[in-house]
């Protein structure tokens, strides 16, 4: 299950974010996106969980939790719309 995790704060690291959803099962990957040009996050990032379950479990668990002082905005993430 691909996880959107938006609203993030700046200074968290990929280590922590996995962290957070490691407590809810098992993480395949995690990144955060960061700007091209600054190599500054742009608040938001991606998680792999391979079980759906776990996935939906953690999407439940903490979409408006506090991580690092920002409350997190978590859901499925959808697919990305074809770019032309």
């Amino acid at each position: 299950m691909d996880i959107y995790v938006g609203n993030l704060s700046y200074d968290i690291s990929v280590e922590e974010l996995q962290e957070s959803f490691e407590q809810h099962g098992t993480v395949d990957s995690c990144k955060i996106i960061s700007d091209r040009d600054t190599g500054r996050s742009k608040g938001f990032g991606f998680v792999e969980m391979p079980n759906a379950s776990e996935g939906a479990a953690a999407v439940e668990e903490l979409n408006g939790a506090m991580l690092k002082g920002r409350e997190a905005r978590v859901n499925e993430a959808r697919p990305r719309d074809d770019r032309r």
